[in-house]
């Protein structure tokens, strides 16, 4: 039995184990010291590759706070809503828990681009102009570029959880019929990722109010959710993960509430 660290922080142990008595002389225990070494030194930086990216997105996460587009309780209830669906459909998408942890920790980078949208856009209280829309949607390409630009500067463009995160900014707003943007993908083109994250979105959107609209209810924002997937924009199987966790759903949005002055 071998214990792994990272910086002093018990990892874990990798153990080794024989069906029979004494089965590991003492060069073969020094040899697998260096195998254990090894493998503790390929997951310590791993680790240390991943802290980089969450620190520098939680980095970008202030600054687009600063803008005041977006509630910390809205982010922080989106992204529990997306593990919610992650951990529903993992098991049947052959994906691990660390991908549900990975949709947590970035889905509230979605809309990381609008940091560059003009506060005239930006916070416009009434329908937007063609010409806004437009503007509105750069959102999109700016977050990806904002994304490529920490991966880059950071060396970490090769990591797979980064892809995850490219997936969620850039293909948020894009519908399985092929209607949605930039890009206009449809069906599987769309990772599931970003389709977990779409759904979760428009959730809450519905369930939360706005200047605009009372809050929509449980049922309500389900059954128009539903009616968006029957269409074929929405993934069917997300959907149904809310729906079926109405429990879960209702707790995290009595936890996570906006502040009346938000």
């Amino acid at each position: 039995t071998v214990p792994m660290y990272d910086n002093d922080s018990l990892l874990g142990f990798v153990f080794f184990n024989s069906l029979q008595p004494a089965a590991f002389s003492l060069r073969d225990q020094r040899d697998l010291l260096l195998f254990c070494n090894l493998i503790n030194m390929a997951i310590a930086n791993e680790m240390s590759a991943v802290r980089a990216i969450l620190a520098s997105a939680r980095i970008a996460r202030d600054f687009a706070k600063l803008r005041d587009f977006e509630t910390g309780a809205h982010l922080e209830r989106m992204a529990r809503y997306a593990r919610l669906i992650a951990r529903a459909l993992a098991r049947a998408h052959g994906r691990t828990d660390e991908f549900v942890e990975h949709v947590y920790l970035f889905a509230p980078l979605h809309d990381i681009g609008k940091i560059g949208i003009p506060d005239a856009v930006l916070l416009k209280q009434g329908r937007l102009e063609d010409a806004e829309r437009a503007a509105m949607q750069r959102h999109v390409d700016l977050g990806g570029s904002i994304i490529d630009k920490i991966l880059g500067d950071l060396g970490l463009r090769h990591l797979p959880d980064s892809t995850i995160m490219k997936n969620i900014v850039r293909h948020h707003h894009e519908m399985l019929d092929g209607s949605g943007y930039p890009e206009g993908l449809r069906g599987d083109a769309i990772a599931l990722e970003a389709r977990i994250v779409t759904v979760a979105d428009i959730f809450d959107a519905l369930m939360s109010p706005r200047p605009y609209k009372a809050a929509w209810t449980f049922e309500a924002s389900c059954a128009e959710l539903e009616r968006l997937a029957a269409l074929g924009k929405l993934d069917a199987e997300c959907v149904a993960a809310l729906r079926q966790n109405e429990d879960a759903v209702r707790a995290i949005l009595a936890r996570y509430q906006d502040r009346a002055d938000a």
